[in-house]
């Protein structure tokens, strides 16, 4: 290998093991390359330059020396890479999800601990290695990540599109709408969208795995400000993925746990207290609440339900 090559090889390996959490001393550099310590000094000098020139483009980041350790740090917190404590929390959090079949789910698992230096990507591996031999896919078993993509670049150019729906009674519909986001709840992910008649301003709700033979077409659609979809809100009033109108239920809780009843409802808000019963609003579309509430059995009584 040339002077040259071996120089930028060098180099780039130097970049790439900092970034990935390795912590390096310049003393033991020079002796796996067999080169002089002004060098290595060269080499991290020039590996500063390209940080500063580029922090427009990757964020701010330096080369600091700590405890006679070159390591690899953001200047400020947000532009931080992901360390190893992060990719654990991510991998428990995709694992227990189950939202993608064994190959995706291992595929993006793997993707993560790539990030990460050899021994903290062995030490994160050793952690989840039980439940991802364990790992249990979703009895539709099929690809997402492509069709998830796919979706959200329709939405982002607001096309209409058709597809075949296969509905929990296995009966298979034909479905022409406006799609506008797509969320994650329990398991599954859904395209959330309206009809295609401006009369039909009703949030609809399709699981994606549900959905086949999907079209993409060229007529767009434009939905006014004061109208447009926001994911947030809307999430906080359909936990339940159920479709229809807006409602607000009122009902008493004297359940042993307020908490986790008010983590369960993001809307839900206390208006009374009184002898240990809480009595509470909350708003949501559809009556997938009003399912889940009636399934919380004596805990709970719906007082009133209207539509907004």
């Amino acid at each position: 290998m040339s002077d040259s090559r071996d120089k930028k090889f060098r180099g780039l390996e130097i970049y790439d093991r900092l970034r990935r959490g390795e912590r390096l001393v310049k003393e033991d550099l020079a002796n796996e390359y067999g080169v002089s310590l002004k060098t290595i000094q060269r080499d991290i000098d020039e590996l500063r330059a390209y940080l500063f020139e580029k922090k427009d483009e990757i964020g701010e980041f330096e080369i600091k020396v700590k405890n006679k350790e070159y390591i690899y740090t953001a200047v400020s917190e947000s532009d931080n890479t992901l360390t190893q404590q992060d990719i654990l929390a991510l991998s428990k959090i995709l694992l227990e999800s189950r939202a993608f079949n064994k190959k995706e789910m291992s595929l993006l698992l793997k993707k993560l601990q790539n990030q990460l230096s050899l021994e903290s990507k062995i030490h994160v591996r050793e952690l989840i290695n039980n439940e991802e031999f364990y790992y249990t896919e979703l009895k539709h078993g099929k690809d997402l990540l492509e069709v998830l993509w796919s979706l959200s670049n329709v939405i982002r150019e607001t096309r209409v599109i058709t597809f075949d729906y296969t509905r929990m009674d296995k009966k298979q519909t034909k479905k022409e709408v406006r799609p506008i986001s797509i969320m994650f709840s329990e398991f599954y992910f859904y395209l959330i969208a309206y009809g295609i008649t401006n009369e039909e301003d009703v949030p609809l709700v399709f699981r994606i795995d549900r959905m086949s033979n999907i079209k993409y077409k060229d007529e767009t659609f434009y939905i006014p400000y004061r109208d447009r979809f926001e994911d947030g809100e809307f999430r906080k009033r359909i936990q339940f993925m159920y479709g229809g109108k807006l409602k607000k239920f009122t009902f008493e809780f004297s359940g042993p746990s307020l908490e986790a009843m008010l983590d369960r409802l993001p809307t839900a808000k206390v208006i009374k207290l009184e002898d240990k019963v809480h009595t509470i609003v909350a708003e949501s579309y559809g009556d997938g609440i009003k399912m889940w509430l009636n399934s919380q059995g004596e805990n709970v009584k719906i007082i009133e339900e209207r539509e907004i």
